[in-house]
């Protein structure tokens, strides 16, 4: 692997972060030039930790991470800017219609700033020894080093397979010169070591991470430690590499949360469009999230915020987003564009990525009595201009009905009909979908648009978006134990976890308990033989729905090929090696070995 890691590179041009306290948002302060004896330092080694911090954000929000965790799935698929070829979308034509190669820029997201966050965590691990600080203290900064190391590698892991614990020096020894191997063979060992990292130091941290994060600050703690630890023995579970107990170690890891709330200061919310709405980030149901602080484009290092991709930033905000401006008013002979200017909430119409039909009208099929289609997508658009009938900020331009039934009632009966209210109402049948029959009167480009990452703090409309990206939940690890359960032979127990979220699912705001429970009795699980490996898919998606880990939650699972054949069209090509990402080029070009092939995943 030609890792280039001298020291005064690691860090060129990286923004790490100081804190005055522990209960502070993490701020930027840059260092150019580190050097081994500046590690030793209490400064150093803590100024390397931030850097790991910041580092996440690479995978997390920008749209190459984006696109290589939910495009080409059954959730969604490309949007009309990759159909039509717009300059800059290829990557995720070619992600989406599984004929990617190892030159697709996407999945060089996490393959080019991945590594070097690894070797500046193993220098953090190796040197803490010989660090003056109380031992408490090191044992939190070693936890929070070593979490992140484990991160890192999951990322890498569950989009590439094996991946080197050797960078050059040894496994897990920092490296501080070019090295041009690539320490991948045998890719069956490699993996098993991979795992074995990833678990040891998820234990570690689980053991010496503070049992709750600060209040308004993504420190880790032992709560995301567990939930990451869960997650990577399911992961392994699926794995070749897979051990004994692998189920049974992520049910007992997962229940320790959940067991123990109060302890790690966690709970869900009550209602689940509170869990991702703006000005909330700091809610009892999120466990980690990369830390970024909205409205300030410095201190999230993003030093183009109209840029897309390739920065720091939140490209997610916009990725999600149908072309609302191109909506007219309600009678079909109007020329009035009732949204026809970008507003900051809505965001950058650049659409990238469009909802499958299956995720619409399956996964989502109940929208009356699950609350979460509603949590996850924006139904309705208030005006951003003044003109034909319209007052700006004031009036509802359109909405999105949930059915074509729906549609045509509000419409005047007839999909042709009257159209009597003073707002628009798209039908589901004109969404922009695979097989949707769009109507050129309404709109060319429009469907249902992801909301949460919605960022009404944002300093423009066409800016990346600034507010902390959710890595984990609190809901998941509930996702991850039903899980584990079913595949540790005690499906029982699943039926109680997900019907914990099935109930909170049944909430909204304004509803009378009796109502609730209502519905409640509608979306319940009831028969334990119902919780299959399916059946959790189908709700992981229902409560995780674009939250940049769908392609590797089919792939670790062995069921991209089956469900992406059954529920994405544009999907077709998809063949049984696409479950793993190829090396990409520059990796290969770089290694000082004539066989490179021997090095790149099957099939390509």
């Amino acid at each position: 692997m030609k890792i280039v890691h001298k020291l005064c590179l690691i860090a060129a041009g990286t923004a790490l972060f100081i804190t005055s306290a522990c209960n502070k948002k993490l701020e930027e302060h840059p260092y150019t030039v580190f050097s081994v004896e500046y590690f030793k330092t209490p400064a150093g080694f803590r100024n390397a930790v931030y850097a790991l911090y910041s580092g996440m954000r690479y995978n997390y929000g920008p749209e190459g991470a984006v696109g290589i965790a939910v495009d080409g799935t059954d959730e969604f698929t490309y949007a009309s800017e990759p159909r039509n070829g717009s300059g800059g979308t290829a990557d995720y034509l070619t992600l989406g219609n599984y004929s990617l190669d190892f030159a697709n820029g996407a999945i060089q997201t996490p393959w080019n700033r991945n590594y070097s966050n690894i070797n500046l965590a193993n220098a953090v691990v190796q040197f803490a020894p010989v660090v003056n600080i109380p031992d408490a203290e090191k044992a939190v900064v070693v936890g929070e080093a070593r979490f992140l190391r484990a991160l890192y590698y999951m990322l890498l892991v569950q989009q590439f397979g094996a991946v080197p614990t050797d960078l050059g020096s040894g496994d897990l020894k920092f490296n501080q010169t070019a090295y041009q191997g690539f320490n991948r063979l045998p890719v069956a060992d490699v993996l098993v070591k991979d795992y074995n990292v990833i678990i040891d130091d998820l234990t570690y941290a689980s053991q010496n991470l503070p049992d709750q994060r600060p209040t308004g600050a993504f420190r880790l703690s032992k709560a995301a430690a567990f939930h990451l630890l869960a997650k990577a023995y399911i992961h392994r579970g699926y794995s070749a590499a897979k051990q004994p107990g692998d189920f049974t170690k992520a049910y007992a890891a997962a229940t320790e949360v959940i067991n123990n709330q109060s302890k790690y200061g966690v709970a869900l919310q009550q209602n689940y469009a509170d869990v991702h709405k703006p000005g909330n980030d700091y809610n009892s149901e999120i466990l980690y999230s990369v830390e970024r602080i909205p409205g300030n484009n410095n201190a999230n290092e993003v030093g183009n915020p109209t840029g897309i991709g390739g920065t720091k930033g939140i490209d997610a905000n916009n990725d999600f987003v149908g072309d609302y401006t191109s909506v007219k008013a309600p009678l079909a002979s109007s020329s009035t564009q009732p949204v026809a200017t970008r507003t900051v909430t809505y965001g950058r119409p650049i659409r990238r990525f469009c909802p499958t039909p299956w995720l619409y009208n399956v996964a989502f099929a109940d929208k009356y009595n699950d609350s979460r289609y509603e949590g996850t997508f924006r139904t309705v658009y208030i005006a951003s201009v003044t003109g034909g009938g319209f007052t700006a900020s004031t009036d509802t331009a359109f909405i999105l009905a949930k059915t074509n039934r729906e549609a045509d009632s509000l419409n005047g009966i007839l999909p042709a009909g009257p159209r009597l209210k003073p707002y628009r109402v798209i039908a589901p049948r004109e969404f922009y979908m695979i097989g949707g029959s769009i109507d050129p009167a309404v709109t060319a480009n429009m469907y249902p648009s992801l909301s949460k990452y919605e960022d009404p703090a944002k300093l423009a409309a066409n800016d990346e978006g600034g507010r902390p990206f959710v890595v984990s939940k609190l809901s998941e690890v509930y996702l991850l134990a039903a899980e584990a359960a079913i595949q540790d032979n005690h499906p029982a127990d699943a039926v109680t976890l997900i019907n914990v979220l099935k109930l909170r699912a049944a909430y909204r705001p304004g509803l009378s308990s009796a109502e609730i429970t209502n519905r409640y009795n509608v979306i319940k699980v009831n028969d334990p033989a119902d919780v299959t490996l399916d059946f959790i898919l189908d709700e992981r998606t229902r409560e995780l729905c674009g939250e940049s880990m769908r392609w590797p939650d089919l792939a670790v699972r062995g069921k991209l090929v089956q469900r992406v054949q059954q529920f994405n069209p544009d999907g077709a090509n998809i063949k049984a090696f696409h479950v793993l990402r190829p090396i990409p080029k520059g990796q290969l070009d770089a290694v000082a070995d004539n066989n490179k092939a021997q090095y790149q995943n099957p099939g390509y």
